[in-house]
């Protein structure tokens, strides 16, 4: 197959979405696909941002990048781009000849990936990375409800134009529901490298934390240092466990606007050399960092499923996760522990009994990468070539008037 993707969050920028295209793109050519990503060019400065050198992203001989002229736009990694078009992308479209067109955002150059299709009659398949009602908070607090609403109404207006549209978790799918999405929903989880982030022995994981400057029990959080992400939680959360805990750690990976804020907040609470902000990390070393901790934990109340926990999960650490939108599905039953969202004693005391009990955060964590498996990149790619083949084999113009189906794919629902 032929494919085109059309996204406006790509690297040098860091997150889950990123990461999930990459990845994505690199296992479809990887089984003989070819594919074209087009993408906002990146500004001066986003790969030092990233700590990436200043060459393209290599997905493989079979993907070859497009970049789309951009201007920058405010966003919590300070490195989020508004591509403003042009004619060249047309031009190698039309040399590419894809079979189908893949859109995995809604801005500006989701939209030529939709015009695109349109224009030349192709299939078009969208997919939501985006929990778009959970960054309301970023509107003034008297209309926070009322943005968060009209967001993902937004969003979901966008993809009643594609004839097939996924979200990664069922929370998402459920979400665009609640504002009236009425076109089938398929549920395809991110890719994760189970090869990579996968679990070390005892022995090893030791030397890891000698080499890490770890002594004491260890807390990791992954993702972008942005308001939504509610890292002041788990600050907060580790000042109260300070005295019970010596030597406890939090590490915090990964860049954002809001570091200086979250920097003083630590000093304020006199938790220097408790908290250690590790900037962004590389994947292996994003690996060796989750492999020696104790826990993983995230108090994001944005999420569409969380790439960051999964790879924990594939570590085989437990998790202690904020009970709210994709983050309990992700998790599972029996994975770890679900905290109140915004409340730092719930998470404190969520926190201390796994840190207290490692019986009970042994088996929490067999069962993280066990479920985590579920994620790998072998799995997800054999739903996405389905798709697409099945997409493909279609009269886009037959789908569009299919009636909604049963959601598939995806991780399993949590128990009861």
């Amino acid at each position: 197959m032929k494919l085109a993707f059309f996204t406006d969050s790509f690297h040098p920028e860091l997150g889950g979405i990123q990461d999930s295209i990459a990845t994505q793109a690199r296992a479809l050519a990887a089984r003989g696909h070819r594919l074209v990503i087009f993408a906002p060019a990146p500004g001066r400065g986003d790969h030092r941002l990233s700590g990436l050198g200043p060459a393209e992203i290599d997905l493989g001989s079979g993907v070859t990048i497009a970049r789309l002229p951009s201007i920058r736009l405010p966003g919590s990694t300070g490195q989020s781009r508004l591509a403003i078009g042009g004619a060249a992308w047309r031009e190698r479209l039309n040399r590419f000849g894809p079979d189908l067109i893949h859109v995995h955002t809604f801005l500006s150059v989701g939209w030529l990936g939709r015009h695109a299709a349109r224009r030349l009659g192709l299939p078009l398949i969208g997919t939501n990375h985006w929990a778009a009602d959970g960054f309301g908070l970023y509107a003034p607090a008297a209309i926070e409800a009322l943005a968060a609403r009209r967001f993902m109404t937004a969003v979901a207006r966008f993809y009643r134009r594609c004839a097939e549209v996924t979200t990664p978790s069922q929370a998402t799918a459920e979400a665009m529901r609640r504002v009236g999405f009425d076109r089938p929903l398929v549920v395809v989880s991110n890719p994760i490298d189970c090869g990579l982030f996968s679990p070390v022995s005892a022995g090893q994981r030791q030397v890891l934390r000698q080499a890490l400057g770890l002594i004491g029990p260890t807390v990791v959080y992954a993702g972008r240092l942005g308001i939504e992400k509610k890292v002041k939680v788990l600050i907060e959360a580790i000042a109260r466990l300070a005295d019970r805990h010596p030597g406890l750690t939090l590490a915090l990976a990964g860049h954002g606007t809001e570091r200086p804020a979250l920097e003083g907040f630590v000093a304020d609470l006199g938790l220097t050399g408790r908290v250690r902000f590790l900037g962004s990390l590389p994947h292996p070393v994003l690996a060796d960092w989750l492999r020696a901790s104790d826990v993983f934990a995230i108090a994001s109340t944005s999420e569409s499923q969380c790439m960051a926990l999964l790879q924990a999960m594939a570590c085989g650490r437990p998790a202690v996760v904020a009970d709210s939108r994709a983050l309990p599905e992700v998790l599972g039953p029996d994975a770890g522990l679900l905290a109140r969202p915004d409340d730092p004693a719930d998470f404190a005391a969520n926190l201390d009994r796994l840190l207290s009990d490692p019986g009970r955060a042994g088996r929490c964590g067999e069962a993280a990468r066990a479920r985590a498996g579920l994620a790998s990149i072998p799995a997800v790619t054999d739903q996405w070539e389905a798709l697409y083949d099945s997409l493909i084999r279609r009269s886009p113009a037959r789908d569009h008037h299919r009636h909604p189906g049963t959601q598939r794919g995806g991780l399993p629902r949590p128990l009861p």
